[in-house]
């Protein structure tokens, strides 16, 4: 079973994104601000993370740079979501090693077709 870390400071869409990915048999953790998912992400080695972008305490860029940019987490799959969609924000997501950049709002099948792709995972497979 794969495991997930939602990061999201707005708790009713870090339950919603919970619900969603354990509905399509993963295993989530969700964290509510930028340095509880670092040191979650840390703790739990998940095989894959969705970091909102504006966080408390650390923002999503900053996170995703100091696990990407570190030689024990670097595997781990990053997808930034964030309502920033615009180019330059994509382009900061892609500088700090970020494997994908979701724009909010996003469809919950979409979600869990990228997700399924980042893990290497045929779309409809259980977790």
């Amino acid at each position: 079973m794969a495991r997930i870390l939602v990061v999201d400071d707005e708790v009713h869409i870090a339950n919603i994104l919970r619900l969603t990915l354990e509905h399509e048999g993963f295993e989530v953790h969700t964290a509510n601000d930028g340095a509880e998912g670092l040191r979650l992400a840390r703790e739990l080695v998940p095989d894959l993370i969705l970091l909102d972008l504006m966080l408390p305490s650390m923002d999503g860029y900053k996170v995703c740079r100091l696990l990407k940019f570190d030689e024990k987490y670097r595997h781990i799959k990053v997808v930034l979501v964030s309502a920033m969609g615009e180019t330059q924000d994509r382009e900061l997501g892609r500088q700090v090693g970020a494997d994908h950049y979701l724009s909010k709002p996003f469809k919950p099948d979409e979600l869990v077709a990228e997700v399924r792709r980042l893990l290497g995972q045929p779309a409809g497979e259980s977790a």
